[in-house]
C-alpha cells in the first residue's frame, strides 16, 4: 500500500524520469471556480532537488494552472505507471510561475531542452511526496511522442506566439489573471 517520503530519493527521481506523461491539478480559491487537471508530456519535467521540481509550461489554449498558482500556489503533480509494475506518485506543493525575464528563469530553463512555445516554468516547492498502488491503472504500450504542439508553435513563430498568448492566455476561465508577460 501507499507511503509518504521525506524527500524525492534517487530511486524515486529515476522512476519519475522514466514516465512519459504526468498530470497537473490545481484549483482556484473560489468555491464556484473551475478545478483543473492537465496532462503533460515530452521532456518537460525535472526533479531539481530533494523537495523541488519544475516543469515547462508550453503555450496552449488554457492557462488555468498558471492562474491558480498565481492566486494561491496550490498544485499537485501525479505520475502513474502505464508500463511495468503498478505505481502512482503524487507531489503536492506550492507552485511559483517563472516567466521569461524573472530572475530565476534562465537558471531553471537550463535544466530543459529548447522547447517551442515555452511560456513559463512552474517551479514547485514540494510539501508532500507519496505513492500508492496503482493496481487499477491500465497498462498501455507507448508508441511515440506527438509533435503537433511543437509544429504549431514553430509555425506561429515568436511574434505569433506573443500575439496568441496576449489574446488567449491573460486570464483563466474564471477571469483570474494569468500571464504577466505574454
Amino acid at each position: 500500500m501507499g507511503k509518504t517520503y521525506d524527500e524525492i530519493t534517487p530511486e524515486l527521481s529515476g522512476w519519475i524520469a522514466a514516465q512519459r506523461m504526468f498530470f497537473v491539478a490545481s484549483a482556484p480559491l473560489a468555491e464556484s471556480g473551475h478545478v483543473n487537471c492537465s496532462p503533460k508530456g515530452g521532456d518537460s519535467f525535472r526533479v531539481i532537488g530533494p523537495r523541488e521540481v519544475a516543469y515547462v509550461d508550453l503555450t496552449g489554449s488554457g492557462i488555468e494552472t498558471v492562474a491558480h498558482v498565481r492566486e494561491n500556489g496550490r498544485i499537485v503533480v501525479m505520475f502513474c505507471a502505464f508500463e511495468g509494475g503498478p505505481k502512482i506518485v503524487r507531489l503536492h506543493g506550492r507552485g511559483e510561475v517563472i516567466e521569461p525575464g524573472h530572475g530565476k528563469f534562465n537558471a531553471l530553463k537550463a535544466h530543459f531542452p529548447t522547447l517551442p512555445g515555452l511560456r513559463a516554468i512552474i517551479r514547485i516547492a514540494v510539501t508532500r511526496i507519496s505513492d500508492s498502488c496503482g493496481y487499477a491503472v491500465p497498462r498501455y504500450d507507448y508508441v511515440e511522442p506527438r509533435d503537433v504542439l511543437d509544429q504549431w508553435a514553430e509555425a506561429k513563430g515568436e511574434e505569433g506566439l506573443t500575439t496568441y498568448r496576449a489574446q488567449k492566455n491573460r486570464t483563466s476561465l474564471d477571469g483570474l489573471p494569468a500571464l504577466r508577460n505574454p
